[in-house]
């Protein structure tokens, strides 16, 4: 039975580098094939061309490869490189990429390739699909930050999202007839008991009166 191998460094450092030519081309208004970076990795390491192998490589595997390195890896490991090259550009290999987009505002997209077509998968302004509990803490405080009702709602469980919206429609339910409700003066202040156990407070600021606080 074969065994299970680890993707050589070199490997990894160009497949990082087809994403990101992938990436980059969410900006164009044609998205390349990925396999064509990959076909032309595979040639490169090959016939041992370093130079080429090299200049697809992205910054990040830049700052970490010189091109002397990759030059003796090549020398050192080139047929272990072509074998898992070739399963690289092999025809029913599987493509998966993805792009972050940050906004002026900070604001960030994620988007994935599917089908050919980038789709957004996650962003600031559609929030809810946190895969960690930092991913969801940061879109809590972007929601905040935009004092955005609606997508706090979509951050929150099911089950708080419906306690508190069933709170929301007792309160509009005994409001309905605010001319009927009792409210009870005291200086510039107010209280009114609505019905269905709410209580809404009420402040007279410069003539007029605001919602100091309700729950």
């Amino acid at each position: 039975m074969p065994t299970a191998r680890r993707a050589h460094p070199a490997c990894v450092a160009a497949i990082g580098c087809i994403a990101a030519m992938t990436n980059a081309s969410c900006l164009a208004s044609r998205v390349p094939d990925p396999r064509d970076a990959a076909n032309a990795f595979a040639t490169a390491v090959s016939r041992g061309d370093a130079d080429a192998v090299y200049g697809m490589m992205s910054t990040s595997a830049h700052n970490a490869r010189s091109r002397d390195d990759v030059k003796r890896i090549l020398a050192s490991e080139r047929v272990e490189l072509a074998e898992e090259t070739h399963a690289l550009a092999a025809k029913d290999a599987r493509v998966e990429s993805s792009a972050r987009l940050r906004f002026d505002d900070g604001e960030e997209a994620t988007l994935e390739l599917r089908g050919g077509r980038f789709l957004v998968t996650t962003a600031g302004t559609l929030p809810g699909g946190a895969r960690s509990p930092e991913e969801a803490l940061d879109q809590l405080r972007r929601v905040l930050a935009r004092r955005s009702y609606a997508g706090l709602m979509r951050l929150l469980t099911p089950a708080t999202r419906a306690a508190i919206e069933q709170d929301l429609r007792t309160l509009v339910t005994g409001l309905d007839h605010p001319d009927a409700l009792q409210v009870q003066l005291s200086g510039d202040a107010a209280t009114i008991l609505v019905p269905g156990g709410h209580h809404v407070r009420l402040r007279k600021d410069g003539g007029i009166w605001r919602v100091e606080d309700f729950d």
